[in-house]
C-alpha cells in the first residue's frame, strides 16, 4: 500500500536514516521501536508527509487518506468537545449546511414552476442520497461511541475544549483522527495521556480497523496486544520483524547470535587460509594450493556484523540527606472541586526509605494527592505534615512539557543548578545521552523522550530525600525505563511512585495506597501480591473490572445513575434532531400549501365561467382542481400534525 524505497535523511552529519526500503501493507500493525532519538517520530512525520527526506522516495496509491497523530501539537480553541470533534465529518456537515440552506430557501419562496426553484428540489434530492450514502444519520452514535471510549463522560460534551488539560484536548484530536476512517494511520505514542481503561478501549478499536497502523508506543502490553509486525529503526538502518514486540525481542536475539555465531566461525576459517597462505607461500609444491586459497578468500562473501546501539543513560541519584523517621503525615484530608468530590478522610503515614505507589484510575486523585504533598495545591481540609528534614524532588505528569522550549539542553539545566554541581553539568548531560552538539539543540527540537530524559537530568541537580514521581516513564522507551528502574532501586532516600506500568512497579515497592471511589486504602505489599488479592492479571485488569472494591453494590448503584444519565442525555440529544427535522418539515409543507394555494386560484378564475361545468372542454380542468384541492387538503393535515410534533419537542428540550 505505502512503500518506502530507499530513504535516507540526514540532521547534521547524523543519519537518521541510511538507504532503508520497507513495505506498509493494507492491514498491517506495525510498531516502530527503538531507543529515543533514533528516528520513530521522524519516520511518521515522513509518511505524513510533513519531513521532508533527502533522497529515496515514499510512494502512496492514489486516493489514500492519512490520519496522524504527533506527541505534541497546537490546538484550536472557541469550540466545545462536541463541536470540536465533530469537525471530522467535515464533508458530511457542509451537505447538511447547504440542505438547510435549500430548505430555507424554499420556504419563502413562490415560484414554485420556476426552473431554479425545480432546480433546487433536485439538488435537495442529490445531497440527501448523498448524506445516505455517507452514512450520516450514524454520525452522531459514532462521535459519542469514540469520546467516551476515550475517557469522556456525556457532561464533558458541551464544556469548550479550552477548560481541558493539554492531555485530554490530545484525546479530542485522537477522537478525530478515528472518526475520520483512514487508510493509514500513524499514531505517535497513543497511549501516553489515556488511562488504562482507555487504553484497554483503544487497544480493541484499533484490532479491528479496516486500514493499516504505524505506531510508536513503549507500552509494552500494548504492542504486544495490537501490533502483527515490529521495525526497529537503529544507528540509521531498519530491522523488519513480522512478529510483536516480545516475540521479536526473541527473534532479535536469536538473529544477534546466530550472526555472531556466523562471524565467528568464517574469521576462524579467514585465520587458517591465511596461515596457510603465510606459512606455504615460499614453496613452490604449494604454489597451485596457495593460489587456490588466495582466489577463495576474494571470492569469499564476508560477513559483517552490525553495530548495535549499546547507547543508554547511566545515572544514580544523589545519597539522600538525613531526616527523621517518619517522612510524611497525611491526617484527614479532603479535597473537592465545587460539587464534585475528589476523596476524604484521607491518612497514612510514610517512613523514611520506605517506596510505595499511588495506583487507581485517573480522576480518583493521585495526582492531586502528590501536589499537596509538594506544596503545589491545598487541601480542602485536613492536614499534611512533613517529617524532620525532609527535602522533595518532584517530577510532575507534565514536567517534560513545562521546559522552556527556547531554552537549549545544556541552558536548562545549567540555570537550574547551583554550587558546585554547575562545574559537571556537561557531565551528567553525558549521562543522560545528550553529549557534543547535542547540548546545544533547543528544547523545542527535542522528541517527547529526550525531554523526558533532560526533565529527569533536573532531578539530579540536588540532593533530596522524598523523591515524588508522577508517570515518569511517559516518553521514555523501554531500555530507559529499566535504568530508571535500576536507579530507583538504588536511591536510598524515600519514593513515592504514580504509575499504570506494571512491569515498572514490580520489584519497586513495596506498599500500594489504592485511590479508589473517594477514598485510600492501604495494601502492604509489592504490585504482584496487590494484583492476586484482586485477582486481576495486571494493573489494566484490575482497573477495567466492575469489582474494584468491597464497596460493589455502592459501584452498582453509580454504575446505575450513570446509565440513567446517559440515557437522558441519548434522549436529549435524539430530541434535539427530530425538533430540527420537524421543523424543516413544517417549512417544506409550508411551502407546499402555499404553491398548490396559488394554483387553486388559478383554477377557480377558469372555473368562474358560467359554462364552466357544462362544457365538456373543461372536463379535465375539473379532474385538475379536485386533484389539487386533495393534494391541498393532504398537505395541510400534514402541516398539522409536524407543526404539533415540533411544539410537542420544542416543549420537551
Amino acid at each position: 500500500m505505502v512503500g518506502v524505497n530507499n530513504v535516507s535523511l540526514h540532521f547534521a552529519d547524523r543519519a537518521i536514516f541510511n538507504d532503508i526500503t520497507f513495505i506498509v501493507n493494507k492491514l498491517d500493525r506495525i510498531g516502530l521501536v527503538g531507543r529515543n532519538g533514533a528516528g520513530k517520530s521522524t519516520m511518521l512525520k515522513s509518511l505524513a508527509g510533513i519531513q521532508a527526506i533527502d533522497s529515496g522516495s515514499i510512494s502512496f496509491p492514489n486516493g489514500l487518506t492519512i490520519g496522524y497523530l504527533p506527541q505534541d501539537m497546537d490546538f484550536v480553541s472557541g469550540r466545545t468537545v462536541w463541536k470540536e470533534t465533530e469537525t471530522a465529518f467535515g464533508k458530511t456537515l457542509s451537505l447538511q449546511d447547504r440542505i438547510d440552506e435549500i430548505n430555507h430557501e424554499l420556504a419563502v419562496r413562490e415560484d414554485y414552476e420556476s426552473d431554479s426553484y425545480l432546480s433546487l428540489l433536485d439538488e435537495l434530492a442529490e445531497l440527501n442520497e448523498k448524506l445516505n450514502l455517507i452514512g450520516a444519520e450514524t454520525m452522531e452514535a459514532e462521535i459519542e461511541k469514540i469520546l467516551l471510549g476515550l475517557g469522556f463522560n456525556r457532561s464533558d460534551f458541551e464544556r469548550q475544549t479550552d477548560e481541558f488539560s493539554g492531555g485530554w484536548r490530545m484525546r479530542i484530536e485522537l477522537a478525530k483522527i478515528l472518526l475520520q476512517k483512514a487508510d493509514l494511520l500513524l499514531l505517535d505514542e497513543p497511549t501516553n495521556h489515556l488511562d488504562i481503561e482507555s487504553i484497554q478501549w483503544l487497544e480493541i478499536f484499533l484490532k479491528t480497523y479496516p486500514g493499516a497502523i504505524v505506531l510508536i508506543s513503549h507500552d509494552r502490553a500494548f504492542l504486544d496486544n495490537l501490533t502483527n509486525r515490529t521495525i526497529e529503526i537503529s544507528m540509521g538502518k531498519i530491522y523488519d520483524y513480522q512478529a510483536p514486540y516480545t516475540k521479536y525481542l526473541e527473534l532479535r536475539k536469536e538473529r544477534r547470535e546466530q550472526e555472531i555465531a556466523a562471524y565467528e566461525n568464517q574469521q576462524k576459517q579467514i585465520k587458517q587460509t591465511e596461515e596457510f597462505i603465510e606459512r606455504f607461500r615460499a614453496k613452490a609444491t604449494k604454489a597451485v594450493q596457495v593460489q587456490s586459497r588466495i582466489k577463495a578468500l576474494g571470492r569469499m562473501d564476508k560477513i559483517e556484523i552490525e553495530e548495535e546501539d549499546t547507547s543508554a543513560m547511566r545515572f544514580s541519584f544523589p545519597p539522600a540527606p538525613h531526616s527523621g523517621k517518619v517522612t510524611l503525615k497525611v491526617e484527614d484530608v479532603a479535597k473537592n472541586y465545587d460539587e464534585k468530590k475528589v476523596f476524604s478522610g484521607v491518612n497514612f503515614m510514610i517512613e523514611r526509605g520506605e517506596k510505595v505507589s499511588f495506583v487507581g484510575k485517573n480522576g480518583e486523585g493521585k495526582s492531586t494527592m502528590s501536589r499537596f504533598i509538594v506544596g503545589k495545591e491545598k487541601a480542602t481540609s485536613g492536614n499534611i505534615e512533613h517529617g524532620y528534614q525532609v527535602k522533595v524532588g518532584y517530577f510532575a505528569q507534565n514536567q517534560a512539557e513545562i521546559l522552556d522550549p527556547e531554552k537549549t539542553v545544556f541552558e536548562t539545566i545549567d540555570e537550574a543548578a547551583t554550587g558546585e554541581i554547575r562545574k559537571k553539568v556537561r557531565t551528567l548531560l553525558g549521562s543522560f545521552l545528550f553529549s557534543g552538539d547535542e547540548v546545544d539543540k533547543k528544547v523545542k527540537v527535542l522528541s517527547g523522550g529526550e525531554r523526558a530524559r533532560l526533565a529527569m537530568c533536573k532531578l539530579l541537580l540536588e540532593p533530596v530525600n522524598l523523591l515524588i514521581l508522577d508517570e515518569p516513564t511517559n516518553h521514555l522507551d523501554i531500555r530507559s525505563k529499566e535504568i530508571l528502574k535500576d536507579a530507583l532501586l538504588r536511591y536510598d532516600g524515600t519514593l513515592i511512585v504514580i504509575s499504570h506500568d506494571r512491569d515498572f512497579l514490580n520489584g519497586l515497592t513495596d506498599k500500594i495506597y489504592e485511590f479508589t471511589q473517594g477514598k485510600v486504602k492501604e495494601h502492604l505489599s509489592g504490585i504482584n501480591e496487590f494484583l492476586r488479592k484482586k485477582q486481576a492479571d495486571d494493573v489494566r485488569t484490575w482497573e477495567a473490572s466492575p469489582k474494584v472494591n468491597s464497596a460493589s453494590n455502592k459501584s452498582h448503584v453509580k454504575e446505575k445513575a450513570e446509565s440513567a444519565h446517559q440515557v437522558s442525555y441519548e434522549e436529549q440529544k435524539q430530541l434535539k434532531k427530530d425538533a430540527k427535522k420537524a421543523k424543516n418539515k413544517v417549512s417544506r409543507l409550508e411551502g407546499e400549501i402555499s404553491r398548490l394555494e396559488k394554483e387553486l386560484e388559478k383554477y377557480n378564475e377558469l372555473l368562474k365561467a358560467p359554462d364552466a361545468y357544462t362544457n365538456p372542454e373543461n372536463k379535465s380542468v375539473i379532474d385538475d382542481w379536485q386533484n389539487v384541492n386533495k393534494q391541498l387538503e393532504k398537505a395541510m393535515q400534514d402541516w398539522e400534525s409536524a407543526q404539533l410534533e415540533a411544539e410537542e419537542l420544542e416543549g420537551k428540550l
